[in-house]
């Protein structure tokens, strides 16, 4: 099926919006897992500031006059993040994800981006082999975990709101660990009062845009990130997401009491650096 494609707007939010919930939670009940958005109006309001954000490109697919699905990528930082990308269910299995996908790689093409990356739920098949066909390669394998966070601090560290004197500091440690800074990213969330920065030894050696699915966190060591996750009352949407390689962290995680609600991966396209301290990686990458 050959669908129409244009950029989004604001005023495509509800109905993409409502196309995004209902695409997500028709996948996620069909392999018994919980939807990514507990309600429609989640979805819309995410959808309503990606479109209405200038960092963010986004691509609508119609048939016969009628949106049936979208995408977006994150142009916020040096590597692009891809999604959400959704299509109606009725739509779906019909060649217009991949229409879509491409839609974004054009676009990251033509702004000559060095690289571009995703997280896939591994539970679903197609968006893996469409993904693959695409190009993508899988780096990591992630742990999305939620629950209580730990109630107790690290001793020696310290974690506090980041500010806008904080963003240098964060964007060394963020290019320390992958090789690239998420400035971007970073910026919004202390203008927006959910990032947070950790201090140890008297200087900032990590920081978390937020503690949730759609926030990253990086630091030097992993202990760093634990002052994170111990420093916050609860985790947005579906949880934090834990490369699964660092067993360290995966542990903690587990003895503290947090539960694996799902699997995923982190695929990318270009390039790549194999970082070399402690991350957790937001749904985007």
């Amino acid at each position: 099926m050959l669908a129409k494609l244009r950029p989004g707007s604001p005023a495509d939010a509800p109905v993409c919006g409502r196309i995004c919930y209902e695409a997500f939670t028709s996948i996620s009940t069909e392999h018994a897992f919980p939807p990514d958005f507990p309600a429609p109006e989640v979805a819309v309001e995410l959808l309503s500031m990606m479109l209405g954000h200038p960092g963010f490109y986004s691509v609508v697919a119609e048939v016969e006059g009628t949106v049936v699905g979208s995408n977006f990528l994150d142009e916020r930082s040096t590597i692009a993040g891809v999604g959400p990308i959704t299509v109606a269910p009725d739509f779906q299995n019909a060649s217009i994800g991949r229409q879509l996908m491409e839609a974004v790689m054009e676009r990251a093409a033509q702004r000559r981006v060095p690289g571009v990356r995703l997280v896939q739920a591994a539970y679903h098949n197609r968006s893996l082999s469409l993904y693959a066909k695409l190009g993508f390669s899988v780096r990591e394998p992630l742990a999305c975990l939620q629950g209580p966070p730990p109630a107790r601090g690290i001793p020696g560290y310290t974690v506090r709101q980041a500010t806008p004197s904080d963003a240098n500091a964060c964007n060394r440690v963020c290019t320390a660990v992958h090789g690239h800074d998420r400035a971007g990213e970073l910026a919004d969330a202390i203008a927006q009062g959910s990032a947070l920065v950790v201090e140890h030894e008297g200087r900032v050696t990590g920081y978390s845009t937020a503690l949730a699915f759609f926030g990253h966190s990086v630091g030097d060591t992993t202990t760093d990130i634990e002052a994170l996750i111990c420093a916050v009352s609860g985790f947005g949407g579906p949880g934090i997401l834990v490369p699964m390689r660092n067993a360290q962290l995966l542990r903690f995680c587990l003895d503290a009491g947090l539960r694996v609600v799902q699997m995923m991966n982190l695929m990318s396209l270009g390039l790549y650096q194999e970082p070399s301290g402690a991350w957790l990686p937001s749904v985007l990458f």
